[in-house]
């Protein structure tokens, strides 16, 4: 309402300086011309807006799909590095499932460790190759992002303090993430 008080008064003083017949651009200054080209132009302005709010929906739509594409791709990457690490186990597994139903009775039982121990190699060697690493720290300094100490041993060598002595429970690593701490116990001097 404002705009058009204004314009209004600029169409006035435009008609009190200028004769009817004299005109900017070939036309005469008229109040009713000068009401269709504002409108015009305000039709012009309104079609620009429709069409750059349509703009921004189908953006914000498109925007959106991405969006729950990223997010159902990453999950199906997901279940398929799930998927081939189960496939890597499924061997040991079914050496596992043969020494569940052996018979007792006709197997010796040096038969059977040693089985087992068969199958838990082949089962590191799968998981190491998906990117498992043990954290055994025999020897090693103490590193409590490693490893966790749960005892104490006292030691008179100064070159062994702070290192580990025993490792009650291995440590894990995947791909670089701790899964688990090693549980150890540390020297200590005394």
């Amino acid at each position: 309402m404002r705009d058009t008080h204004i314009t209004d008064e600029i169409v006035d003083e435009a008609e009190d300086l200028a004769p009817a017949s004299d005109s900017l651009d070939g036309t005469t200054v008229d109040g009713a011309e000068t009401a269709e080209g504002g409108e015009d132009r305000l039709g012009d302005l309104e079609r620009d807006l429709t069409f750059e709010r349509d703009k921004y929906l189908r953006l914000a739509a498109e925007f959106d799909n991405f969006r729950k594409r990223m997010m159902k791709e990453r999950i199906e990457a997901e279940a398929r590095g799930q998927a081939e690490l189960v496939r890597q186990m499924l061997d040991p597994l079914d050496d596992i499932a043969r020494f569940a139903h052996v018979d007792p009775v006709v197997t010796e039982s040096g038969t059977i460790v040693e089985g087992v121990a068969m199958v838990e190699r082949k089962l590191e060697k799968s998981l190491r190759s998906a990117g498992l690493e043990t954290v055994n720290p025999v020897g090693q300094k103490f590193d409590p992002s490693l490893h966790e100490a749960v005892a104490t041993q006292p030691t008179d060598d100064p070159a062994l303090d702070h290192t580990v002595a025993q490792v009650y429970q291995v440590g894990y690593t995947f791909k670089g993430q701790m899964l688990r701490p090693a549980r150890v116990v540390v020297r200590q001097l005394q």
